[in-house]
């Protein structure tokens, strides 16, 4: 459930994935805003990801949900860009290999085009870009990375998406294995939530 918060202006976290939504409302905890989600608000449009960039992407979804909705609204686009892939899969990272495909699929593919490459050439980095769009059309970007390396096996239950196979060197343990707690200081969305909660602030303290 989503914690409300002591003001009364609504901040719409425009996701469809509950996990995502889960991290966002810890990560927003104590910002002067009642948080609220699509589902509450009824919202069950999709917005089509045709941007070529994660900052186009986060943009249109922000834009389109706050002008359906009325409401400030956060929206992000996120992906893993593999260094020996050319930095695949990058922005297609929800969608690799087909909209058919489950995250455990994808991340057997991923593994499939990596069984090659040495472990020492296996680096990779999620990033992370928020959007903060205002219903009279104004929007705000900001940008968080995480560096790591895909390892050949998913290690760990937590997380969602890539996070199994997505170490980080310090602390040695894969998205997918870390507490709630770390990974919202060490993760990209962790990173870019940060600077998003001094514009949500700023925001706020606006006539």
């Amino acid at each position: 459930m989503l914690r409300p918060a002591t003001q009364a202006k609504k901040l719409l976290v425009a996701t469809g994935n509950p996990g995502k939504l889960a991290e966002y409302v810890d990560l927003l905890a104590g910002v002067p805003y009642q948080l609220t989600s699509l589902t509450a608000e009824r919202i069950t449009f999709e917005v089509e990801e045709n941007g070529t960039s994660y900052e186009e992407n986060a943009r249109l979804k922000a834009a389109a949900y706050a002008q359906a909705s009325g409401l400030l609204t956060l929206a992000d686009d996120s992906g893993l860009e593999v260094d020996a892939l050319n930095g695949e899969p990058g922005p297609l990272s929800a969608r690799y290999g087909g909209s058919g495909l489950s995250d455990a699929g994808r991340v057997r593919l991923l593994l499939v085009k990596l069984a090659a490459v040495p472990n020492a050439q296996r680096t990779a980095r999620f990033v992370c870009v928020i959007a903060i769009a205002e219903p009279a059309g104004a929007s705000h970007l900001v940008r968080g990375e995480c560096h790591g390396i895909i390892i050949r096996e998913p290690r760990g239950t937590s997380g969602f998406g890539y996070d199994p196979v997505f170490l980080l060197p310090e602390p040695g343990l894969t998205l997918a294995e870390l507490s709630q707690e770390q990974k919202n200081t060490l993760s990209h969305r962790a990173r870019a939530a940060q600077q998003a909660r001094s514009v949500l602030v700023s925001l706020a303290h606006e006539p």
